[in-house]
């Protein structure tokens, strides 16, 4: 109970800080536990990095009101076409989003945290980003011990 725990709280973390890395930890815990336990540490990791990449969500989410960006807003640049293009493709096609995010939240690419924030911007339903997030990043950590368990088994 104690190492999911500790799981969860290193996952939540490095959701929140990116140099703290979540693999690693768990790839160490592979030599010390057994296949029951590492389940629950990825399944605790998985929900302890969905909760540690909310905030980059609300970020995005609430960025566009801060006074600095409405002032960008109002000149039009590079940027503010490039994101309007996204948040449309994003609104037309919420499928698409949600796709980015799972793949983002899967393989690391392009950068989960940045995907977090374009989420929030879009406006990306809450539920679906926590949803799609735990769901995938309990999948990559899952791999993440288990592959090692049965190469080491």
């Amino acid at each position: 109970m104690i190492k999911t725990g500790l799981a969860f709280l290193v996952a939540t973390l490095s959701g929140l800080i990116p140099v703290i890395n979540i693999e690693v930890y768990l790839v160490g815990a592979v030599v010390a536990f057994d296949d029951g336990a590492l389940v629950a540490m990825a399944t605790a990791a998985g929900l302890g990095q969905t909760l540690g990449k909310l905030p980059y969500y609300y970020v995005g989410r609430g960025s566009l009101s801060t006074p600095w960006l409405r002032r960008r807003a109002a000149t039009p640049g590079k940027w503010v076409l490039r994101a309007a293009r996204w948040r449309q493709k994003a609104e037309k096609r919420p499928v698409w989003g949600m796709g980015l995010v799972a793949l983002s939240s899967f393989a690391s690419v392009p950068p989960f945290m940045v995907v977090s924030v374009l989420a929030g911007v879009v406006r990306m339903n809450p539920w679906w980003f926590f949803v799609i997030t735990f769901i995938t990043r309990t999948a990559r950590l899952l791999i993440v011990v288990l592959a090692p368990a049965l190469v080491l088994a």
